[in-house]
């Protein structure tokens, strides 16, 4: 028999749920042949076989909530198909993992600095470390710990909060709703916005840009950029580039506030939000200041499509210091995006639409778009996020700015 467990899902992700099975018990598999969708907080995965064989059980069934290294279900090695074995057979397997119960927390001092890992970890998942016993030098927490007390949490049942029930409908409503249980994905989403918005002083500031200049330079060079390659230009390259130049400008839009301490950041990891059937993600392209414009729209359009296919990896989302979003597409002409928290910044992009404006004293149609800064308050002034979007304006209105570094 050759077990089929739930692989490391990227660091602090401790579960995942079991989105669906491709295959039956008695359904005969192929080595790396997808058995079973798993959804995580931030992607959705495929578990391929470990082994040729016939899947005897299933472990765990679809909607179950499972930890890193639980078993997921057995394959009987070899062609030859044996009578599957009943799956609640497997179900002392799963719940015998979290039979140790947490040793009580450690006595510490209040003031005992805690690792940057360990702060990271406590605000990426809201364990708070005061209750985590630590095995460290004088009692003091770890990372291991850390990741301990999140396992031993993810494998505790979820409580049902009561305050988030609603009433209930009149029966004649209730046969016509549908209850869906929200995935782990939109339950993520839903839960960092919130704490975005209960956390930072958020505000945003707006300004429009005549999308002249980059339309004309699009125009005429689109056919031969693709040509020499590969992908089509868009947009979005000239927006990244355009942050970028800004961003140096005006530093405290790409930073994060740590505590006490503001970190600035002398690397610009640019977010793109990219809406999915399952929901909002925000894959990052690196290092965008050395990165030519053909390699960042490669780069956003291979994100694009992996999203839409939900083959994202973890770290592909992690790491970002300034986001843009582009409602444009879905027609949106003027928002407010919320932060993608610990990040200081969010650019909203809007649907280009023309509208009479007044040039040298005469009025002409332009092709205008609102752009919208969302800032935290705490670590931007007004001054600094006015100033910051009067440069996007400026490079987008001027793209050999972008080209000059100016």
């Amino acid at each position: 028999m050759t077990d089929i467990r739930v692989p490391t899902l990227g660091e602090s992700v401790t579960e995942a749920t079991i989105g669906k099975w491709f295959k039956k018990a008695g359904d005969a598999v192929a080595v790396d042949e997808p058995l079973v969708e798993l959804e995580t907080d931030k992607v959705t995965i495929e578990v391929p076989a470990p082994a040729a064989g016939v899947l005897s059980e299933i472990a765990a069934k679809d909607g179950e909530t499972v930890a890193v290294g639980a078993l997921l279900g057995q394959i009987k090695d070899g062609a030859g198909g044996g009578a599957a074995k009943p799956a609640a057979a497997a179900a002392p397997a799963v719940k015998a993992a979290p039979a140790a119960t947490p040793a009580p927390a450690a006595a510490k001092s209040a003031d005992t600095p805690l690792a940057p890992s360990v702060r990271k970890i406590s605000a990426e998942t809201g364990v708070d470390p005061s209750g985590v016993a630590g095995s460290g030098k004088d009692g003091r927490v770890t990372k291991g710990d850390m990741m301990a007390a999140i396992e031993r949490a993810a494998s505790q049942p979820t409580p049902v909060v009561a305050a988030q029930m609603r009433a209930p409908s009149p029966a004649d409503d209730a046969s016509r709703e549908e209850r869906v249980k929200m995935t782990r994905l939109r339950q993520t989403i839903a839960r960092r916005l919130k704490d975005a918005q209960n956390t930072a002083a958020m505000l945003t500031t707006f300004n429009e840009v005549d999308m002249t200049a980059v339309m004309a330079l699009r125009n005429q060079y689109k056919d031969l950029f693709e040509k020499k390659h590969g992908v089509k230009l868009g947009f979005m390259g000239f927006f990244v580039r355009a942050c970028v130049q800004a961003l140096k400008d005006i530093p405290a839009v790409n930073a994060e506030i740590d505590g006490t301490d503001l970190i600035y950041k002398n690397y610009y990891h640019i977010g793109v939000a990219v809406g999915t059937e399952r929901g909002l993600v925000v894959p990052v392209v690196r290092d965008c200041d050395h990165k030519s414009l053909s390699e960042i729209e490669k780069t956003i359009n291979d994100f694009g499509k992996r999203a839409r296919d939900g083959h994202l990896k973890i770290e592909e989302m992690q790491g970002g210091t300034f986001t843009i979003s582009n409602g444009g597409v879905y027609g949106s002409l003027m928002s407010t995006p919320i932060l993608n928290a610990p990040q200081s910044g969010i650019l909203g992009m809007h649907k280009i639409q023309e509208r009479p404006m007044a040039v040298g004293g005469k009025i002409e149609i332009r092709p205008m778009m609102y752009l919208a800064l969302s800032y935290d308050h705490r670590i931007v002034d007004g001054r600094e996020a006015v100033t910051f979007l009067v440069r996007v304006k400026e490079n987008l209105e001027d793209p050999a700015r972008i080209v000059l570094d100016l």
